[in-house]
């Protein structure tokens, strides 16, 4: 079925085939229009679930932790300061192990008050136990929350999926929606192994002693690891029945590459044509495309990053006092590398709070990545405004 979907309705979409059972949420710039057409879904009748109106973000993560834990298929979204008032809960769902999916739609930070997009809002929340998925375009969108329900309910924890606001929120596309039967297929009836049960009670999150709470941390990085493979056969399984698959990382003309840009989200796609025109001038550029940060794919960062000289890392995003976050991911992945296979790392800073990430930004990534006379190693900011 082919419809044209704007980001924000491709999560609805996905959450419809997803058939999520409970939804709880909280209306904010530029995730509203998620949330309104859910509940038109659910009005009409296409979606069989439960619609809960609160009064607060923190109150739509609370609604959905206590779904999940009933059992339930659970499913909020939000932006912003939004997920921040969530901060409180986002631990408790992880620690939890409770399989609801969040969909943020990335809007910087306050104050200066803007709604527009940088990745601050969910990188802020990545030593709490999600994963996290950055989307590149509105399909991938929709696919993401089919495949973020089937990871979830397999590993037992919480994902997020990320995607910008406005470039994808608010933006229409044609996307190929599966039919229900095949989209039940990929994601049957979930049966909850670990529930409240009136006629078997149980104590949730109670009092953990110095002799047990390390090993609830043990155990949640255990299952932080299998994330990685099972998000690899998710995405497989799902490629075999869609026809589309996007990987943890996706290398895009690296072979023989003298340099490489990484990127997340939207400006993957500006990139990835502007290195078709750089390779058609004939330089040695490549791009390497993020898709899963949380858990972070060391191994395969590693291996894709190997013996390239030179790699420009772009940041929509700045950890203050220290620069990019994807750089310092990657810098800590290629720490141990032997050095004559550990490229030169150059960090950049660009389109925070929405500014534009045009052809000429990737443009002047490039030159400075592959041309780093005048380039700082660790951070550089582009475009920046007298």
């Amino acid at each position: 079925m082919q419809k044209v979907l704007t980001g924000n309705q491709s999560v609805s979409w996905g959450v419809m085939r997803a058939r999520a059972q409970v939804i709880a949420a909280y209306p904010i710039t530029p995730q509203t229009t998620i949330i309104e057409e859910l509940a038109s879904l659910v009005s009409d009748g296409k979606l069989d679930a439960r619609f809960i109106k609160v009064e607060s973000e923190h109150s739509a993560l609370a609604g959905c932790i206590g779904a999940a834990q009933a059992g339930a298929r659970a499913f909020t979204a939000t932006s912003a300061q939004g997920l921040a008032l969530m901060h409180e809960l986002i631990h408790w769902a992880a620690l939890a192990r409770l399989r609801i999916v969040l969909a943020d739609v990335n809007r910087a930070m306050a104050p200066g008050w803007t709604i527009w997009t940088d990745q601050n809002d969910t990188l802020s929340q990545r030593d709490t136990g999600w994963l996290q998925f950055y989307c590149e375009s509105n399909q991938e969108v929709l696919d993401t929350v089919l495949q973020a329900f089937k990871i979830a309910e397999t590993v037992k924890l919480p994902v997020m999926l990320v995607l910008d606001a406005f470039f994808l929120s608010h933006t229409a596309e044609a996307i190929d929606i599966p039919e229900p039967k095949d989209a039940d297929a990929f994601l049957p009836p979930y049966e909850a192994d670990l529930k409240v049960d009136v006629d078997n009670p149980r104590a949730f999150g109670g009092m953990a002693g110095v002799d047990v709470y390390q090993e609830f941390r043990y155990l949640q990085q255990e299952a932080m690891n299998q994330a990685l493979r099972v998000t690899e056969e998710v995405d497989r399984e799902f490629g075999e029945r869609f026809g589309r698959s996007y990987g943890l990382i996706e290398p895009y003309r690296c072979e023989d590459a003298e340099a490489i840009l990484v990127t997340t989200a939207t400006p993957t796609s500006t990139a990835r044509d502007v290195i078709d025109e750089w390779r058609d001038r004939g330089e040695p550029v490549g791009l390497l495309k993020i898709r899963t940060f949380r858990p972070f794919p060391i191994d395969l960062v590693r291996e894709a990053l190997r013996g390239i000289p030179k790699v420009g890392i772009l940041d929509r995003n700045i950890c203050p006092g220290y620069g990019g976050i994807f750089a310092q991911e990657i810098k800590a992945a290629l720490y141990d590398m032997d050095d004559h296979q550990r490229p030169a790392i150059y960090g950049f800073i660009a389109g925070l709070g929405g500014r534009d990430i045009t052809p000429r930004t990737i443009d002047e990534i490039l030159e400075k990545t592959l041309h780093p006379e005048k380039t700082e190693r660790h951070l550089n900011w582009i475009e920046l405004r007298a």
